[in-house]
């Protein structure tokens, strides 16, 4: 059996894919409606986070053959628990990442090492500024900006209930909630933008898959400043940016067994 730590769309088409070469296959995700969309593909699926011990666990108790770590390019932690859980069970750890987009050097954009740094780099400008990285870091620019003089910060993130909570103990004002599910075209883009007269946007390099693309030409069309945090430095080991490469490596690994 392949575990394939999953969550995003092309991590779903990666499974399907494992699937259909004559794998048997558990996924893991984060969230409901993650697990949702396993299911209606017809594959098994675990939700829920996993430390790297409960990893090595699950390795153990289902017989696990290999680890195909296929979560987001900002997934840090979940990342480090599949290599740290691999190397313990004893077991390949295969990493599949979305190829990144070429990003040209651009006026109207700053790239940032973290959140941190793009959190400071906010205040630093000021105005309106639209968030799309998601809830997960959200306190790092509710710290920042929220209550700093001539700036509103408009936060975009899905719509779960979770979510919901955290921008109300953080004190970020339903109006500045953006609570939809992309991905997002080019004009609904700009129809936020303008409808909310955003000055910065702050987005991550999630890859193509993840429509960054379509944020920045939005953004750049409608001449809006831009910063894009840098996906995070971690030492994958063995990696690919295509399903073939994956597939390819599982059959090397495993043809013997």
């Amino acid at each position: 059996m392949i575990l394939v730590m999953a969550g995003t769309s092309d991590a779903r088409e990666l499974a399907l894919r494992i699937h259909q070469s004559g794998y048997t296959l558990l996924t893991t995700v984060v969230t409901d409606s993650a697990a949702k969309s396993m299911e209606e593909a017809g594959l098994p699926v675990m939700t829920g986070r996993l430390t790297a011990e409960a990893l090595v666990a699950l390795v153990r108790e289902r017989g696990i053959r290999a680890l195909v770590d296929a979560t987001h390019p900002f997934a840090e932690e979940a990342s480090k628990n599949a290599i740290a859980a691999a190397r313990e069970a004893g077991v390949p750890y295969i990493r599949y990442e979305r190829d990144r987009i070429a990003i040209d050097q651009h006026p109207l954009i700053t790239f940032a090492d973290d959140y941190e740094q793009a959190a400071e780099l906010a205040a630093q400008r000021k105005g309106v500024v639209m968030l799309t990285t998601g809830s997960k870091t959200l306190h790092i620019f509710a710290k920042r900006l929220l209550g700093l003089p001539d700036t509103t910060l408009v936060a975009r993130m899905l719509p779960r209930r979770d979510n919901m909570e955290k921008c109300e103990e953080l004190g970020l004002e339903q109006k500045n909630i953006v609570a939809m599910q992309g991905p997002f075209s080019r004009e609904l883009n700009k129809a936020l933008y303008e409808h909310y007269k955003v000055t910065l946007m702050i987005t991550k390099e999630s890859g193509k898959v993840g429509a960054v693309d379509e944020k920045l030409e939005s953004a750049l069309e409608l001449g809006i400043e831009t910063i894009v945090i840098g996906r995070p430095s971690i030492e994958y080991g063995t990696h690919y940016g295509d399903f073939d490469g994956v597939i390819g490596k599982l059959n090397e690994l495993l043809q013997e067994a």
